[in-house]
């Protein structure tokens, strides 16, 4: 990530893409050739990212530049080092998909004692909400069943690593002990555990603001 890949559309769809576009400018000088347009008549109109994730690929680019060839080298090095300490940690309570020494991210499982107790993955991740640890990316890869992909990436100290795995640790034991207590997480939060599928076919997305 991010992927910043182009997309791509057929012919026949192209008079619908979004504007403002960029085109060749009718009269091109040596200053301009490219102009902005928004003559297309057919077109769905203007979205708000028009501009794409071009924010997002400028601050990887200066991360990079900043960095520089040996570091780059040392924050690649510190990536891997994370991944495989967790990997190592949680192995024996969220077994990972692929027994081997990773790159920067790992893919884990529910241990099958937890997964007889009813436990699943998405159990684990608002296991996590509850205690104050965003969740890795869920059921993805989709070739692995209970998909839980961890990446801590380079930035997170010793520390924050450890908090994870004990956090990781206690959810395993409360599994077995109190699966229910999953099942009704998270419980420290404004919002509680949502019906996955009504909240993506049916979002009621209200932004409200507190005033006292």
């Amino acid at each position: 990530g991010p992927g910043s890949g182009p997309v791509g559309v057929s012919k026949r769809m192209e008079p619908f893409l979004p504007i403002p576009r960029i085109v060749k400018s009718p009269v091109p000088t040596p200053e301009i050739e490219l102009i902005w347009s928004s003559d297309f008549p057919l077109s769905i109109g203007r979205v708000s990212t028009f501009y794409g994730n071009v924010g997002v690929c400028i601050k990887a680019y200066a991360y990079i530049r900043s960095l520089g060839q040996k570091g780059l080298k040392d924050v690649a090095e510190c990536a891997v080092l994370a991944a495989n300490y967790l990997r190592v940690k949680l192995k024996d309570k969220f077994p990972t998909a692929y027994d081997r020494i990773c790159m920067h991210e790992f893919v884990s499982t529910p241990s099958a004692e937890m997964m007889e107790k009813g436990v699943h993955t998405l159990d684990v991740a608002k296991g996590l909400i509850d205690r104050g640890i965003h969740p890795p990316t869920i059921y993805f890869p989709l070739i692995v069943p209970e998909a839980l992909m961890v990446e801590p990436t380079e930035t997170e100290p010793l520390n924050v690593l450890n908090q994870f795995v004990d956090a990781m640790a206690d959810i395993a034991d409360t599994a077995v002990k109190d699966p229910q207590a999953l099942h009704d997480a998270p419980t420290k939060t404004p919002v509680r555990r949502l019906d996955e599928t009504l909240a993506a076919r049916k979002p009621r997305v209200i932004y409200t603001v507190q005033t006292e």
